[in-house]
């Protein structure tokens, strides 16, 4: 449901976007401003023409491993939010907010074989699904499937992607749709914030990193959209009012993309393409990453 929600939002976007491209030549470009995203930036030499995936829906804990698993990151454990703070979430909104922050931790460490790890996150996640009044028995099977196949990090992740969907569908047929979206969201914010923490200028911009941070211009669009929805809830439209300030941040840049090149797939909400050029500066992504590390802080803040 949510894939076709969005689907309109995407093609409007991309129409923008093709339009202000054939535009783009007389434009002047000042230096260094621009980013030119290559397949070759990212995939082998032997392969030059091989389109990569652009997200602009809101993504699954495999797809977010899928992503982390292509930046290449290397394993930083003190960028997670601890396991241990899961009895400390006393709110309903906390607890959903951290579940789906904890969903995509799980999917970090899954991309390090940190299988043990896992364990701790599940049932953390477990203690945050029992205030939120999900029934136990959604999280004792896949921790104990965990338990017993904690060499096969792929059936790992399956099963956290299994207990995620029957805690969303739950709070979905219970009629908490918007501690659905408070749990979406809360991953969303992690996800960005992992990929943030992988800018580091002092090594240099990575152009695959960048490009990961700033098609979330995409996905923010969708998020917001879907968040619409559920204005009822207070905690949902304060959260609404912070990613609209992050948007102006997104919004200052574009993102460029040659029509011929380009493959929609709104069914899976995945943009391909082999090359695309955007106007994203240094300071754009400084201002992103801090304004990002805020509302993390504040998400996972006790």
């Amino acid at each position: 449901m949510k894939r076709i929600l969005f689907s309109s939002l995407v093609l409007i976007i991309l129409l923008i976007s093709f339009s202000s491209c054939s535009q783009k030549k007389n434009r002047k470009v000042e230096p260094d401003i621009t980013f030119s995203i290559n397949s070759s930036d990212s995939t082998s030499n032997d392969i030059p023409d091989e389109k990569r995936e652009i997200f602009y829906g809101l993504l699954t804990p495999v797809e977010i491993s899928a992503i982390f698993d292509r930046l290449g990151a290397t394993y930083t454990p003190e960028i997670l939010n601890d396991n241990s703070r899961g009895n400390d979430y006393l709110s309903s909104s906390k607890a959903a907010l951290n579940l789906g922050v904890y969903g995509v931790d799980l999917s970090y460490l899954k991309m390090f074989g940190l299988n043990a790890e896992m364990m701790k996150y599940m049932v953390a996640v477990r203690s945050l699904s029992s205030k939120l009044g999900i029934p136990i028995d959604y999280l004792t099977q896949p921790i104990e499937q965990l338990e017993n196949n904690l060499n096969d990090p792929d059936s790992i992740l399956d099963y956290v992607n299994t207990a995620y969907k029957r805690i969303e569908n739950h709070l979905r047929v219970d009629d908490r749709e918007s501690t659905a979206g408070l749990m979406v969201l809360g991953g969303w914010i992690e996800a960005l914030y992992i990929a943030c923490e992988l800018i580091d200028e002092s090594k240099g911009l990575d152009p695959e990193v960048v490009a990961r941070v700033a098609e979330q211009k995409y996905t923010l669009n969708s998020l917001l959209s879907f968040l619409k929805n559920y204005y009822d809830d207070p905690v949902v439209v304060y959260y609404t009012k912070k990613l609209k300030f992050l948007k102006r941040y997104f919004d200052k840049f574009e993102i460029y993309f040659d029509k011929t090149d380009l493959e929609i797939d709104e069914e899976s909400q995945v943009l391909k393409a082999s090359r695309s050029e955007m106007t994203i500066t240094r300071q754009n992504l400084k201002d992103i990453k801090d304004y990002v590390k805020k509302m993390r802080e504040e998400t996972v803040g006790i």
